[in-house]
């Protein structure tokens, strides 16, 4: 039996699990107050604060250093890399301390779970961060030679999905052609090529479909006339793509569940925009469709708007069905993904990759 511990920090809280084999035996968000927070310049600052609510965790509960198999943290912003799972190292933790990709509170996981795990002689891993690029030469030509596309989505999320969805049709990851969209904060729709990313929409920067607090991919004359228009900042206009865009900018909201109320409320305007989201997102499901040459063995579909079985998942399903079987796979279990990611190289069914 393998017991693994789970370590994923987020802006304003800590989620921490204890697996044994497959089975989730403990798990616990520690959340974070403003005011806790308030004391810390940078996210790196908040290491031995974070560290200390781990250690009290696993005291409190009984579960010392030396009784884990090995210690699994999400991965943070690196420089890009192909999915798998990562030994923590000296090189990772140096990029991760100088913050050289960009500040984000899942840094810390990799930085802490090292630390834990040197202790008592363990092994230390990150799986499928937010930076995995698998993508094709092809995929990442823009348009314009001063700007790439780049791959920045839910990784973790879309591989854990892709792997359970191979199995339900009776396929390995590694042989299978899928198409995966993430659906929360933001929306990332990946084609899934024999275990590799070939191509994804940039989620973290707002490209793809406009999602609850995202603009997505805009069109680019109206764009710069708002960026010349004298109205708003460079910040401004950053925050007008990512953070007040979407439904909040149509609706004032960024829960899709006040959406649906509305909506039954009798507010066609919001009936409108949220069927314009399935819209998009169902468009960008047909583009992955083509880098995938049209030979798909199944959609899957996730997030916390995947619970959304009344509007959102059948009003795709209407589009896109004839592409290929669509599945629904609601929420998205960082932990047990982090986990299982652990399992499979303590397992000797995955390789452990070097940073």
């Amino acid at each position: 039996m393998f017991r693994i511990l789970v370590i994923n920090p987020g802006s304003t809280s800590t989620k921490l699990a204890i697996y044994e084999d497959e089975n989730e035996v403990l798990n616990q968000t520690v959340r974070h107050s403003a005011a806790e927070l308030s004391g810390f310049e940078k996210i790196t600052d908040q290491y031995k604060f974070r560290k200390g609510v781990i250690e009290s965790f696993l005291s409190m509960n009984g579960y010392p250093a030396n009784s884990f198999s090995a210690i699994i943290g999400r991965g943070g912003l690196l420089r890009p890399i192909e999915g798998g799972v990562y030994e923590v190292n000296e090189s990772m933790l140096s990029d991760l301390k100088a913050a050289k990709n960009g500040e984000h509170a899942s840094n810390l996981g990799a930085l802490i779970a090292y630390e834990l795990a040197k202790t008592v002689q363990i092994d230390a891993y990150i799986a499928d961060p937010v930076v995995v690029d698998e993508m094709m030469d092809i995929a990442r030509i823009s348009g314009h030679p001063d700007i790439s596309r780049r791959s920045i989505f839910h990784a973790l999320n879309q591989k854990a999905i892709a792997r359970q969805l191979a199995e339900k049709i009776g396929k390995r990851y590694d042989d299978s052609h899928l198409i995966i969209v993430h659906m929360g904060g933001g929306i990332s729709v990946g084609a899934h090529k024999d275990g590799r990313v070939i191509d994804v929409n940039n989620a973290l920067d707002g490209d793809g479909p406009f999602t609850p607090e995202r603009s997505g991919t805009v069109p680019l004359t109206g764009l710069i006339d708002l960026c010349f228009s004298g109205k708003y900042t460079y910040d401004e206009i950053k925050k007008l793509i990512k953070g007040k865009g979407g439904l909040v900018s149509y609706l004032g909201t960024n829960d899709a569940q006040e959406v649906q109320k509305m909506m039954k409320s009798g507010n066609n305007n919001a009936a409108v925009i949220y069927s314009a989201m399935a819209f998009q997102i169902s468009k960008w499901i047909g583009k992955m469709s083509a880098a995938l040459d049209f030979e798909v063995d199944a959609i899957g579909l996730t997030g916390g708007i995947a619970y959304d079985k009344e509007y959102i998942v059948p009003w795709i399903k209407e589009r896109v069905s004839f592409i290929a079987p669509v599945y629904v796979f609601p929420g998205g279990d960082e932990e047990r993904a982090l986990a299982l990611s652990a399992l499979r190289v303590l397992r000797n069914e995955e390789k452990l990759r070097i940073y």
